[in-house]
């Protein structure tokens, strides 16, 4: 099958390798490079950087619907596939591959569409998550589900672990929808459900308060970790928590990053701290 894959974040590059194994591959579309790092070099991102590996042609198109008229020229498509891309696509470029345009969501659709569906899991304690592989509309997360599995989330899953895995289960299940759409078995229907839109994280959201309950800082801690990290006050310093748990009820830090101290246990840096008459 002809195919045009959209994708940008790390998740993405594992249902990438797999839709260059199963298709031909006609181009990735991926947002532009970016300034990184402390000196701001600009950054290819981890889609493209994977495309050029594989010898794939890579588009950064600012705006879509000029693009879905220059694509157009390169079709007929039979299929396109996304993971990650970070916009919503036009009714325009939809209407290009002859099976419509897969989208590998790690949510079970319709309850956490939007950006952030791996870090709203963690921080409301479930204890299972999913990968939704939907037919996309011109919609936010909103159209058919072509298939959709359960993944249980375990109990010290942070979001760095929990967000590789599911990549690479996503990635999977694309495979078995691409399969599906090769046969002309690519059967879908509508989300059922009430839905819950989640959005881009912002700064301040990584910032908990140690009075909170116990499980609810340790959510926080999963949802945010390795980056960008939770973050709370003790003492009148900023911390960043690395890891915590509940143990009888009490928060335990495990971990912490302290200014200008680097990584040690919680107990290290409290007991650094009351030594200095700072706690």
């Amino acid at each position: 099958m002809r195919a045009l894959f959209f994708g940008t974040s790390a998740f993405a590059v594992p249902s990438l390798r797999v839709v260059a194994a199963a298709c031909e591959i006609v181009g990735v579309v991926t947002q532009p490079d970016r300034p990184a790092g402390r000196g701001q070099r600009l950054t290819p991102t981890p889609v493209k950087a994977a495309a050029l590996e594989l010898g794939l042609r890579v588009y950064e198109p600012l705006r879509l619907k000029p693009f879905a008229q220059e694509i157009a020229a390169s079709g007929p498509f039979d299929i396109f596939a996304l993971a990650s891309y970070g916009k919503i696509l036009p009714q325009t470029l939809l209407d290009l591959p002859r099976a419509g345009a897969l989208n590998v969501h790690p949510s079970l659709l319709p309850r956490y569409r939007g950006a952030t569906p791996i870090q709203s899991a963690l921080l409301a304690g479930d204890r299972e998550t999913g990968v939704s592989i939907m037919l996309m509309d011109a919609g936010m997360d909103t159209g058919d589900l072509v298939l959709q599995e359960r993944v249980a989330i375990e109990p010290d899953e942070r979001y760095g672990e929990l967000h590789d895995r599911l990549a690479e289960f996503g990635a999977e299940l694309l495979g078995r929808a691409l399969e599906l759409a090769r046969v002309g078995a690519l059967a879908h229907h509508p989300q059922i459900g009430e839905p819950s839109i989640t959005r881009p994280i912002a700064k301040d959201d990584t910032l908990v308060d140690l009075r909170w309950p116990a499980e609810r800082v340790v959510n926080a801690v999963r949802a945010y970790a390795p980056q960008p990290g939770a973050r709370a006050e003790i003492g009148g310093e900023m911390v960043k928590i690395v890891r915590a748990h509940v143990e009888r009820g009490e928060l335990v830090l495990d971990e912490v990053i302290a200014p200008n101290r680097g990584r040690m246990s919680g107990a290290a840096y409290l007991q650094s701290r009351r030594a200095k008459g700072e706690v």
